[in-house]
């Protein structure tokens, strides 16, 4: 059994859960959990909250099967809040939006990712255009051409990053870099790698 005398409940025997996407960083929400909640996220592998408006536990997606599948539970350096991160979800947020922090301060929905999640963001974007094939698109002309037009650019890009790399020129390396990262990632979408593939293997080989 886990020891959670450590966690600093308020005197209601609640401590706030933050929920964050394993993967990508991305926050998804904020709740609250009693120990009771922290037990049964811990030994359902599911994340489990208390509803201070019901006063009772509830399992986040129990009802529209949005499930946070729970890899880690972490506590800060105080004690007083705890995060919960979580994979295998589809929507966290009521309004049907990925994450419930969507809006900035002045309340104005987010248009472009943050720099954290961009390769995730940009992944689900080309997969997008992929299904969807809008007019004009670079990337729906790139699937429209087959796999091997798609490996061709990725040759091309990563030997113009290899130049890049060999003059030694900041600003070129970083440009065909980020070429060099946008037609890989065309090219793991072609293939049906995810990006969650390969952040696994890599852990893998983590020491």
């Amino acid at each position: 059994m886990i020891d959670l005398s450590k966690i600093k409940f308020d005197e209601n025997g609640l401590v706030p859960v933050i929920s964050q996407s394993f993967y990508s960083g991305k926050v998804l929400m904020q709740a609250y959990a009693n120990e009771e909640a922290i037990k049964k996220t811990i030994e359902t592998g599911y994340a489990t909250y208390f509803s201070r408006s019901r006063n009772s536990i509830w399992v986040k997606g129990e009802t529209s099967g949005n499930k946070q599948k729970v890899v880690k539970v972490k506590i800060d350096c105080d004690g007083d809040s705890i995060l919960y991160l979580v994979k295998d979800y589809n929507v966290a947020c009521h309004t049907g939006k990925e994450s419930c922090f969507y809006k900035d301060l002045d309340f104005k929905e987010t248009k472009k990712p943050d720099a954290y999640e961009i390769f995730h963001s940009l992944y689900n974007k080309i997969l997008e255009r992929k299904e969807s094939k809008p007019e004009g698109s670079y990337v729906s002309k790139l699937f429209e051409k087959g796999s091997d037009k798609i490996i061709q650019k990725v040759g091309e890009e990563a030997i113009e990053t290899v130049i890049a790399l060999k003059n030694k020129d900041k600003d070129e390396i970083i440009y065909e870099t980020a070429d060099l990262l946008f037609h890989l990632i065309v090219a793991l979408v072609d293939s049906g790698v995810k990006l969650e593939d390969i952040q696994d293997e890599l852990l893998k080989r983590y020491k």
